[in-house]
């Protein structure tokens, strides 16, 4: 295990540890994405129905397997931390890698506000329940966002083993509540009358505006491959945890769907904030609200953690490389993690986790992932262009290409179709920001960009390296 850099002539420099395994990649991936399970994904109901929903829970799984597919390819032979980032500045260039490290930090960063506001709006519910109203939310959203920071300050492998259990619980916490429905533990019934008698109550339109949330079921599993340089065996583990985890959310998704669209009217079920939560509430079964709590609080907690894991470490990439200032790419002499950058987050998490509704945020992670997925067709074709098959080594090569590449971009271009329709102003001011952002970039950043030292593979220089 190497952890330490040196060259000729310069300082040693610490490196992140190589300590992850297939599981911790599915971990991380499914972590961050299984809350979109417990909440989020139930405002597609809203804007279309429930066939609407269920359309959307398809079309979007589509999408994230074509995702999850060149994502596999592409990490596993680019083993660098960034993930996304890193691909970009190896395949494309400077700019449009300072632009996918941004959409990541965002994505991650509003993905980790969204989990803290729903764990306040649960620990709200729960104490109403009891007795016991209005209580503050706002404390236990910095509780829980300081908490995970703290944890992935300590180190990667225990942040990443506690994302394990937690998020094999809540997982098996969806399959308990839909075998329990199945077989009679819920004193009330399912009932899908609202699939025939109104199955899609605003239209095709209402199918084309659910996409937008629909997505919220697997945002985020691209995230397995921010920890790239910090698994064992690269083109082994990487592969194997992305793929097992978009099959994992495939199932959960569907169960999602099935349970809450049966147990819940599509008219509640389109506003509700913890809509597995209150799927256990209605069948009357005191164990499983307990379990469902528990679920919602892990699937949370879980999403949060790794959205820090993700967030730090393609914040950390790019100030390691200068495209941030280089104070950014320090690494903990003891711990071996990207302190400063886990450290310089929280703050804009709270930011919004105290000041955004849940939507609002949701939209603002969902667009920035969206931005990141669009720059995925462009960055295969690229690579399989400029490192045919025969030419370098990788670890996995996804099949069918450019079929996977032509449904992405197909699908991005619809789900913007799809936001446009509900968050049409929002839309605009994310794309104005990104591009002030990469106006910053090329007149005070791009000078200390050195372009040939980021080339780090093995591989023959393309032109302008």
């Amino acid at each position: 295990m190497v952890d330490t850099k040196i060259t000729s002539g310069q300082p040693e420099r610490l490196q992140l540890l190589r300590v992850l395994g297939p599981a911790h990649i599915w971990a991380l991936g499914v972590g961050i994405v299984l809350v979109g399970e417990y909440m989020g994904w139930n405002f597609a109901i809203g804007k279309g129905g429930m066939i609407a929903g269920l359309i959307a829970c398809w079309v979007a799984g589509l999408l994230y397997t074509c995702v999850a597919m060149i994502d596999s390819e592409v990490t596993s032979t680019v083993a660098a931390a960034g993930g996304q980032y890193a691909q970009a500045k190896h395949i494309v260039g400077p700019l449009m890698a300072f632009n996918v490290g941004l959409f990541l930090v965002m994505a991650y960063t509003m993905l980790e506000a969204a989990n803290a506001i729903t764990i306040g709006f649960l620990l709200d519910t729960v104490a109403g329940m009891q007795g016991h109203t209005g209580l503050h939310q706002q404390p236990f959203i910095v509780l829980c966002v300081m908490f995970l920071a703290w944890l992935n300050y300590r180190g990667v492998l225990a942040t990443l083993t506690f994302n394990l259990v937690i998020t094999a619980i809540a997982f098996m916490a969806i399959i308990a509540l839909f075998l329990s429905v199945q077989f009679g533990v819920s004193s009330v019934p399912l009932d899908f009358s609202a699939v025939t008698t109104d199955p899609m109550p605003y239209g095709w339109i209402g199918i084309l505006a659910s996409l937008h949330f629909g997505l919220w079921y697997y945002l985020g599993i691209e995230g397995t491959c921010q920890a790239a340089e910090e698994v064992r065996s690269p083109a082994r583990s990487l592969p194997y945890g992305t793929m097992a985890g978009i099959m994992t959310l495939l199932i959960a998704a569907t169960m999602t769907w099935y349970v809450c669209s049966g147990l819940i009217p599509w008219e509640y079920l389109g506003q509700a904030g913890t809509p597995l939560f209150d799927a256990a509430r209605v069948t009357g079964n005191r164990g499983l609200m307990v379990l469902l709590f528990i679920g919602t609080m892990f699937s949370t907690l879980a999403s949060a953690n790794g959205c820090i894991n993700d967030a730090s470490r393609a914040w950390f990439s790019m100030g390691r490389d200068r495209y941030l200032p280089i104070w950014f790419g320090a690494v903990h002499p003891v711990y071996r993690t990207p302190y400063r950058s886990i450290i310089f987050l929280v703050p804009i998490a709270l930011i919004f986790a105290l000041g955004a509704p849940l939507d609002q945020v949701v939209t603002f992670s969902i667009l920035s992932g969206l931005l990141g997925y669009t720059f995925m067709t462009f960055n295969m074709v690229m690579f399989r262009r400029k490192w045919p098959l025969d030419t370098i080594k990788r670890g996995y090569v996804h099949p069918m290409h450019p079929l996977p590449t032509i449904v992405l971009l197909i699908l991005c271009a619809t789900a913007y179709v799809a936001v446009f329709l509900g968050y049409g102003t929002q839309l605009i001011a994310m794309v104005s920001f990104y591009i002030i952002a990469s106006l910053w970039f090329h007149f005070r950043r791009y000078r200390f960009v050195r372009r040939g030292d980021q080339f780090t593979m093995p591989w023959p220089r393309p032109e302008g390296y």
